[in-house]
């Protein structure tokens, strides 16, 4: 009897080969960085480049600048002003740490016992930017008046004959001396060291502190062991958004110092707008950003904080 075989299945059909999803939107993220790098190229980059082609230019105003590359303008700039130089780094130093000192506390508090008065203190902290720098400067000309309520007080608690004695204040006097200016300074320039200690601390969590206290630490134990270190990124933002302004300003000095309190800024000021010395206003600046540059590297790898390095 023969065998019925079965015919072979048919074979079948070879599916298309799948092509490759296009890859649309791709070059969307760069769309999107387009205007923060115009803006970047238009009011930061081309400027930066006019200004250093300005510094090694030589001519006068009658006669037009031309470049150059006359590099000895840095050298004579910074060996005449150099006073004023360090005089800047020094009164910005003075504010940065008095406003370290009077800003971490009351971050502290908005943060940990504020409660509902949180919103309430962080409105004060914010409500002088609604006021303009100026006035808020002329302000202290008030504040700091010679016949005024806080001189008299400095003076019968005998806290200026400290002052003059490490030279910060010039007799019976605040207005028109270092004390004065870096005074300016420090109330200008304290929300932006209050801001970012504020949102450090409000970061961490707060069962660290009753971990802490589980451990019997010590409120201060706790505060030196957790809550300063966690607050590190804070300090040194705050640290960095007080002093690098406040090196470069001008307008405290000029209205709450005198002439020998003049910082980089009101040099840099007068040869621009009066002296009409541009090359020596220019190289004055890209020297006191290049210091600005390397001493805020220095600093932010020596704090070690992960988040800003």
């Amino acid at each position: 009897m023969s065998t019925l075989t079965e015919a072979p299945p048919p074979l079948a059909a070879a599916e298309p080969t799948a092509k490759p999803p296009r890859k649309r939107g791709r070059f969307t993220p760069y769309w999107l960085l387009l205007p923060g790098i115009l803006w970047l190229v238009v009011f930061f980059a081309l400027p930066l480049v006019y200004q250093a082609s300005t510094s090694v230019q030589t001519g006068s105003l009658e006669e037009g600048y031309k470049v150059t590359w006359h590099f000895a303008t840095y050298w004579n700039a910074f060996s005449e002003y150099w006073p004023q130089f360090l005089r800047s780094i020094f009164y910005a130093a003075g504010a940065t740490v008095l406003c370290l000192l009077l800003g971490y506390p009351l971050a502290y508090l908005i943060a940990f016992r504020a409660g509902r008065w949180r919103n309430l203190i962080m409105i004060l902290v914010i409500a002088p930017f609604f006021t303009s720098f100026l006035i808020r400067t002329l302000a202290w000309k008030t504040i700091l008046a010679d016949n005024g309520p806080v001189v008299h007080a400095l003076n019968s608690l005998h806290i200026l004959d400290l002052t003059n004695f490490l030279g910060w204040t010039a007799g019976d006097r605040v207005l028109a001396t270092p004390l004065a200016v870096v005074c300016g300074l420090t109330y200008n320039f304290l929300p932006f060291m209050i801001l970012p200690l504020y949102t450090s601390l409000e970061r961490i969590d707060g069962r660290l502190h009753e971990a802490a206290g589980d451990l019997y630490a010590k409120p201060s134990t706790t505060f030196r062991k957790v809550t300063f270190p966690l607050s590190m990124p804070g300090v040194v933002s705050g640290t960095l958004l007080t002093f690098i302004p406040a090196a470069g300003d001008y307008v405290n000095s000029e209205l709450l110092g005198s002439t020998d309190t003049r910082m980089i800024g009101n040099v840099i000021q007068t040869q621009f707008l009066r002296i009409l010395d541009y090359p020596t206003a220019a190289a004055l600046s890209f020297i006191l950003m290049a210091a600005i540059l390397a001493m805020v590297t220095i600093y932010i790898r020596r704090s070690g904080t992960e988040d800003l390095v």
